[in-house]
């Protein structure tokens, strides 16, 4: 099935990334255009993929993921936190694919792939 989805492994407590927000957005000639806002479910996951079908375009996207609210909880610290908001653009060249993009990420770092 032609999708894009994502989920974060919080490597921090060695947990899934419950709770964070992510936002995706479709990126042309330099305008953003916000597709989907979800909360995270407590595999880490989106319940549903980010976007699918014919909805799934060839082109630049871009995942927002909102991890310093999240580690503030985690780390009860409300200390200016290292890492805030982790942007991951990346390009979609064959939307007849599946696009897994995970995030694997602690309160001071993070590192991301393509999945399957």
């Amino acid at each position: 099935m032609t999708k894009l989805t994502t989920h974060v492994l919080d490597v921090y407590s060695g947990k899934p990334g419950a709770g964070i927000k992510v936002d995706l957005y479709f990126v042309s000639e330099g305008n953003r255009k916000k597709i989907k806002s979800v909360v995270l479910n407590s595999e880490g996951r989106s319940d549903q993929p980010l976007v699918e079908k014919e909805e799934f375009k060839k082109g630049k996207y871009e995942l927002i993921f909102f991890v310093g609210d999240y580690f503030k909880i985690i780390t009860k610290n409300n200390d200016l936190k290292f890492l805030d908001d982790v942007i991951v653009r990346f390009g979609i060249s064959n939307n007849k694919e599946h696009y897994h993009v995970p995030l694997l990420v602690s309160p001071w770092s993070y590192s991301t792939y393509r999945g399957s």
